[in-house]
Formats: structure tokens, C-alpha cells, sequence
């Protein structure tokens, strides 16, 4: 995949020009609220894509600059790869300005640029001050060594030489993972008339494509993503890095909120204890005691609960890291490594922010141990160096995995004894390893998949291998799906039927709405005899749905329940059998057309047919005017 895909966020103080700026590099307006057009100012996430003149697709995230729409700007920057601190030359620096410093620099954002804008409302010396004034602001922050663009954005003034810093800055951004699993923080969720609940986020990690079967948690909702949008664009896959609108089968509006994650996998924990890593900002207006209420954003969600320290009663805001745990009113989706900020919701303020430990924290006793305990849980463990290395990559050999976790090779071979006898840990024949619920994962969605189509589909075989595994492979490696394809074969949860894919305990049978005009169509093909009528008038007759017309003339031909003596027209097993055994038994070893005429007394519309698919099953073979019977063959299908 050539393609680049990354997402940009605009930061700064409200009325310093960043929707207008969207605008001039865009030429869209992400201002498209009534609300937000009667205020002039953006009250929700603003979203366009940006063209540039190399390959890189860009999506730019207009974020709200006051104060009380802080929520919805946490959740614009969490998934973005640079950001634009928007400072405009007529007011510098201000309070949001320092907010969202503060909140960018606790995200971990590592990539931006300071756009100066409105400088045709200044002249030159006071633009110098500014340019000063912000400098000193962003000193010891990832800002520090990032370029300065000024622009008047009604004049389009130094956008294009801001388009072509943007692309410079991006060509040194690592693209994000599309090989992982699927997550996306939902942050705005809606309907469009006749198609649906639509959600819409940034994609994290991993990729998409239309069709495949999702879970939004905290719910446990499985849904399928029936279409997917790309800045208004119908698209049939979506990548890490890009906004995405998906609109969901099996959810209603009212069954997901902003703050859910639509995930592909069952790797993140859905929790309300946290173990955390918590930086704290320097000029903390009140303390923050133990047990206080905070607010947490993580993602788009925003949960409020209660922080817990184990070495103090009392956090001042000294810029200090301390190993704290945070209690939740209500669960919430995230994993190791996951970035947050901490806010008080009274009075209101920024605390900090920082990474998650362990999502699955539980209660610890107050003291030094305790903490001792959370240090080695930041560092992690071999073996959770391992796991967390195997969510991601899914299938490594072992050398491989070795090379990622950096660990020396007696205790990299330890943890990998370990896990093997704890049974959370497969290798195949080749050496390569997953982990036992990944294996899991995929061996239940096949099932699940499969299930599906045989309650659809309860008259066919089973569903093609290909397609099976096709609608997997956006998630996981394809070596992984045949293995674990295979390895359900032989463990008997799958069966392998030529080309098709069915559950062991699966066998073709009548669907059960439909089951008494079936056994109708088949009791008309037994009274038809061998000169039965033609299948479309018998077929005709029975009003089944035209997807079961077909169905059922196949299942009866492929279970040898009946036979095709042409296009129109199928014979029941017994009667074809019957006739072919008559056959045989008052004919010489070779014999003729007329031979055959005289013994079953069938007109020729229904006898060359009979003729040619005794040579099609290999019963007899034609010579010239005349048919051999092949007496082994014969004898092994008539007893068969």
C-alpha cells in the first residue's frame, strides 16, 4: 500500500482563526451548526480533507478553542499524528493557548507546527513580539525546534507556504499501523434517513473494510459495518490515520454514544479500575487530595470517578510523575500504553495526564510496596512485553518476536516456556507464534461467520474457503487464517467440503419456513417417474423464493438424491437407479438406442438424455452407434 494516510489537529485560543484557516487550506467551512454560525464560534469537532501535492491523504480536525468545549478538543487532538497551534498575531498568547499546550504536550504529541495568523492586522514590529511571546511559551515543550508560519487566512496569505511545511513535516511521521486491529473512538454518532445509525472517528490502529463484523464496547454489540465514507467519499476500506463515517447494521442510535470504541478484536479491556501513570502541571491552582473526583477524557470518552494514591494524601502541582490508580463511576475501553488527561470538574482545571499501566488495576494497600509494585508494572514484564508485542503483530516467529521485545534469549525462552504451559500460547510446525485468544478470536468469528450462513444459506454445502477467510484478513495475517483454519479442521470445529468451509456439527436440510412446499416439489419429482416434468413448471408451482429455487436443485443433485438428465429436467435417485438397473439387466454388454427404447419404453425426448448420462457417470462408454456397460463401474455405483 503506497498510500500515506495521517490526521491534523488545530489547537489554540477561541477567535485565533483555526475554522478559518481550515477553511483557506480546505475550502471548507467546519462550522455547520446553527448554533456554532449564530455565535461564530465551533462548538463540535470540524472536519476536512487537505490536498497536497504528494501522495499523503490528510484529514484536518478543527477543534473548539473555548474553554467549555475542552471535551470535544481532547477527543479532536487524542488520535491526531501533528498539530497546528494556531496563536493569532493580534492577541498572542492566551489562556487556551496554554491549556492546549499543556494538553497536547500530556497526549504525547510529538509532531507540530505554531501558525501565526491575522497578521495583516499588525505590522512588523509587533509581529516580532509575538513570535517572541510564543517562543517563550513552548520552551521545554515538543513545540520548542517546530517551525513558525505566518498567514492571513481571508488573504490567503502564506497558505501555500504552510501547505508545503505540512508536507515536509509529514514526510519524517511514521505512518500509523494498518496491520493492527481495528479501533476507533467514536466521537460523533447519528442517523441519515434509509440507511441508519452512522458513527464517525478518527481510525486509530488497524484497518476497515465494507462487510466486516465489528463489536462497539463498552456494550459488547456486535455490528456489521455496511458502509464506510471517507470525508463524504464512498470508500470500501479505511486505513489507521484517516476519518471515517461507518454506517452500522444491528444498532440503533440510542445504542451507542460518543465515547464508545468500535474495535475488531477482543484485546481491550473494558474497565472501571485503572492503574495509571499520572504527570501533573506545574501551576496547579488547588491540590488534588486522595480521593478526589476527576474527570478522566481517554479517547473520546469522558468518565468521571475518584483518584487513589498510595504514597501521599495530598498532590500538589509540581510538574511531578506519581504511580496513582483512578476509580470510575462507569467502564470505559483502553489498553496499556493508552494516553489520557485528568481534569477537576470543580473548580474546573487541568490536572495532568500521562499513560495507562495496567487497564485491569485491582485494590492495593497504601504504601511504598504498592508502589514499588506499579514502577515494575510501567517497565512491564517479560511476559506482557511479549503479549502486548503479540496483540499487536498477531503472528511472529520466534526470532522475530525476540527481536521486537528486545529481551535476552534465556529470558526470552523462559517467558515463552511459560506461556506455552499456561496454555496462553500456540507455535506452529514452522515455528511461528500466537497467542492462544487471538487463535481463540479468530477460530469463534469463523464459527460465528459460519453459522450466519448456514442459517441463510441452510440448503448449501457450505460457504467458499476464500470468502471465509476473506472477510478476516483486514485484521489478521493470512498465514495466521490458514493455520487457523486448518487446525479447526483437524480439531474438528470446521469441516473441509472440496472448495467449502461448514461447521462440523452442519449438514444441508430444508429450511424450516419452507420446508412443506420442498417436500411438495420433491413428492411431484417422485410421481414424475423417470419422464418427469420440467423442474421450472414443478419449481414454478411450489412458489419458493428464487434463492431457494436454486438452492434446492443443487442440494438435491449434490447429495445424489437426484440426478440431471438435462437443464430442464432432474429425476429422483431411486427412479433413475431403477430405471439404469432394468437397464442392465435385459441388455447384452453392448447395445443400442433401440434397445434401450424397447426395455424402458421412453420417447426420445427423455431417452438420448438417459443415454448421455450413463456416459457421464462412467457406466457406459459409446462406441459409435452403440454402448459398452462397464461392469466394475456399474456395479460399484449401483451399490453405492
Amino acid at each position: 500500500m503506497g498510500d500515506r494516510f495521517y490526521t491534523i489537529g488545530m489547537a489554540g485560543h477561541i477567535d485565533h482563526g483555526k475554522t478559518t484557516l481550515t477553511k483557506a487550506l480546505t475550502n471548507i467551512d467546519t462550522d455547520r451548526l446553527k448554533e456554532e454560525k449564530e455565535r461564530s464560534i465551533s462548538i463540535e469537532l470540524g472536519f476536512a480533507p487537505l490536498k497536497l501535492k504528494s501522495d499523503v491523504k490528510v484529514s484536518v480536525i478543527d477543534v473548539p478553542g473555548h474553554e467549555k468545549f475542552i471535551r470535544q478538543m481532547i477527543a479532536g487532538v487524542a488520535g491526531i499524528d501533528l498539530v497546528m497551534l494556531i496563536v493569532s498575531a493580534d492577541e498572542g498568547v492566551m489562556p487556551q493557548t496554554k491549556e492546549h499546550l499543556d494538553i497536547l504536550s500530556l497526549l504525547g504529541i510529538k509532531n507540530g507546527i505554531v501558525v501565526v495568523t491575522k497578521i495583516d492586522r499588525v505590522d512588523e514590529e509587533l509581529l516580532e513580539l509575538v513570535q517572541e511571546d510564543i517562543a517563550l511559551e513552548v520552551e521545554g515543550t515538543f513545540l520548542e525546534d517546530a517551525p513558525f508560519v505566518f498567514v492571513d487566512s481571508l488573504s490567503k496569505k502564506g497558505i501555500d507556504q504552510l501547505k508545503d511545511v505540512i508536507e515536509e513535516k509529514l514526510s519524517d511521521v511514521p505512518s500509523r499501523d494498518a496491520k493492527g486491529a481495528f479501533r476507533l473512538p467514536i466521537d460523533q454518532v447519528f442517523t441519515v434517513h434509509g440507511q441508519g445509525t452512522v458513527v464517525r472517528g478518527t481510525i486509530y490502529e488497524g484497518a476497515i473494510q465494507e462487510g466486516d463484523i465489528l463489536e462497539i464496547l463498552p456494550k459488547n454489540a456486535k455490528v456489521r459495518a455496511r458502509q464506510l465514507q471517507v470525508h463524504h467519499q464512498k470508500q470500501e476500506r479505511g486505513f489507521a490515520g484517516q476519518r471515517a463515517a461507518i454506517n452500522l447494521g444491528g444498532v440503533s442510535k440510542e445504542g451507542v454514544k460518543r465515547g464508545d470504541v468500535l474495535v475488531s478484536t477482543q484485546h481491550y479491556a473494558t474497565t472501571s479500575t485503572i492503574d495509571v501513570s499520572l504527570q501533573t502541571l506545574k501551576d496547579l491552582k488547588y491540590p488534588l487530595k486522595q480521593r478526589g473526583y476527576i474527570k478522566l477524557h481517554l479517547g473520546t470518552a469522558e468518565v468521571y470517578g475518584k483518584v487513589v494514591f498510595f504514597d501521599r494524601n495530598e498532590l500538589e502541582g509540581n510538574g511531578d510523575t506519581v504511580l496513582c490508580q483512578l476509580r470510575l463511576d462507569e467502564p470505559i475501553v483502553t489498553r496499556r500504553g493508552d494516553r489520557f488527561i485528568l481534569r477537576r470538574p470543580s473548580p474546573v482545571e487541568t490536572i495532568g495526564g500521562g499513560f495507562v499501566i495496567d487497564p485491569n488495576g485491582e485494590k492495593y494497600k497504601f504504601g511504598e510496596k504498592t508502589v514499588e509494585m506499579l514502577e515494575r508494572k510501567r517497565e512491564g514484564t517479560p511476559i506482557e512485553r511479549i503479549t502486548d508485542t503479540l496483540k499487536e503483530e498477531k503472528f511472529l516467529s520466534a526470532k522475530e518476536l525476540q527481536k521486537h521485545v528486545d529481551l535476552q534469549e534465556g529470558v526470552f525462552t523462559e517467558s515463552i516456556s511459560e506461556l506455552k504451559d499456561k496454555n496462553e500460547l500456540i507455535e506452529t510446525e514452522q515455528g511461528e507464534l500466537v497467542l492462544t485468544p487471538i487463535f481463540n478470536e479468530i477460530v469463534e468469528l469463523l464459527s460465528q461467520d459460519l453459522a450466519e450462513f448456514h442459517d441463510e444459506f441452510p440448503l448449501r454445502e457450505g460457504k467458499n474457503k476464500a470468502e471465509v477467510l476473506q472477510s478476516l484478513k483486514q485484521n489478521y495475517p493470512m498465514k495466521l487464517l490458514e493455520f487457523t483454519f486448518e487446525k479447526s479442521v483437524q480439531d474438528e470445529k470446521l469441516s473441509k467440503r472440496g472448495q467449502f468451509v461448514a461447521l462440523s456439527s452442519f449438514e444441508p436440510h430444508f429450511p424450516k419456513k419452507w420446508a412443506k412446499r420442498m417436500e411438495q416439489v420433491v413428492g411431484e419429482l417422485d410421481q414424475g417417474g423417470i419422464q418427469v416434468e420440467g423442474w421450472e413448471h414443478i419449481i414454478g408451482r411450489a412458489q419458493l423464493p428464487p434463492q431457494y429455487q436454486e438452492d434446492l436443485k443443487h442440494y438435491l443433485l449434490r447429495s445424489n438424491k437426484a440426478y440431471a438428465f438435462d437443464d430442464k429436467h432432474i429425476v429422483l435417485a431411486k427412479h433413475f437407479k431403477a430405471a439404469v438397473e432394468n437397464l442392465q439387466n435385459n441388455t447384452e454388454d453392448e447395445f443400442e438406442l433401440q434397445d434401450a427404447k424397447a426395455v424402458l419404453n421412453l420417447s426420445r425426448k427423455y431417452l438420448v438424455p438417459f443415454m448421455e448420462l450413463l456416459d457421464r457417470l462412467n457406466i457406459t462408454v459409446r462406441k459409435d452407434s452403440k454402448r459398452q456397460w462397464k461392469k466394475r463401474e456399474y456395479d460399484q455405483w449401483i451399490n453405492n
